[in-house]
């Protein structure tokens, strides 16, 4: 044990790697045909969690704003253009919606965070600017790609009954109104639905975290409610930003349905 936490050996993590060993003969003994998406899923895992370890203890070493700025920035545009990758339906300026989206609620998020809730000094310190910027990122990352996925969904398989209700005098607002609040409300639940359960059916992993690094359990708490609060409103203002920028894109100021934008991936 050391500074309040066992310290793992290497051939500890390759003592868990072998328990995927499990998950492989699952796809064998029922034929899903999975064994080779699992070797590559185990080997990038390692690999990428790996290099971002190296990565971060640079980063906490050296210590510069501009440096975990930098970090941050990477992470939103990966977190962007995956959440993109994930739908079924695109159209053209998706992917800068969705890079724009992920920014502003994300880094505004993470700012009240640093600056006005968690406040530490300096307010760039990486161990707590990247590790609470990486938790908003990757659940506004879901919500904007269910979102997204959502709102192409409603508006593709609700063609005639928007264009219906556009002929017969509607805006486009009230036409979309019903789409955008389903798609809104699917890139929502899943982070709702994670609230409700919160320490009844599983320990979050930042709590889980600082309790195996030895902190105090109360302490724990109060960072992992601050967490869920804050992954809710980055998610829900990311969500609400990417599905009215789709919606500026593919209704006109003449309050036509633009439907011949969204194209199905194939």
């Amino acid at each position: 044990m050391q500074d309040g936490y066992v310290r793992l050996e290497f051939w500890q993590l390759g003592l868990a790697a072998s328990l995927i060993l499990l998950n492989a003969a699952v796809s064998l003994a029922l034929g899903l045909g999975l064994s080779k998406r699992l070797l590559v899923a185990a080997l990038r895992t390692v690999v990428q969690l790996l290099l971002v370890g190296l990565v971060l203890e640079w980063i906490f070493s050296v210590g510069r704003w501009q440096v975990v700025l930098l970090m941050v920035l990477v992470m939103t545009l990966i977190a962007g253009t995956a959440a993109v990758r994930r739908t079924d339906r695109r159209y053209r300026g998706v992917w800068l919606d969705s890079l724009v989206s992920m920014w502003a609620s994300s880094w505004l998020i993470a700012a009240v965070a640093l600056v006005g809730i968690v406040r530490p000094e300096p307010w760039h310190l990486p161990q707590y600017a990247i590790p609470l910027a990486g938790m908003i990122l990757g659940n506004t990352l879901n919500g904007i790609s269910l979102g997204l996925d959502r709102f192409g969904d409603e508006l593709d398989g609700k063609r005639d009954q928007v264009e219906t209700l556009l002929a017969l005098g509607a805006t486009r607002w009230e036409a979309a109104r019903g789409p955008l609040r389903q798609a809104v409300r699917t890139g929502m639940v899943p982070t709702i639905n994670s609230m409700m359960v919160v320490g009844l059916v599983s320990l979050p992993g930042m709590m889980t975290g600082q309790l195996l690094a030895g902190a105090n359990p109360i302490q724990a708490v109060m960072y992992q409610i601050v967490i869920m609060f804050l992954i809710a409103a980055g998610t829900a203002l990311g969500t609400v930003s990417v599905v009215l920028l789709g919606y500026r894109r593919l209704f006109n100021a003449d309050h036509q349905f633009l439907a011949g934008r969204i194209v199905k991936k194939s």
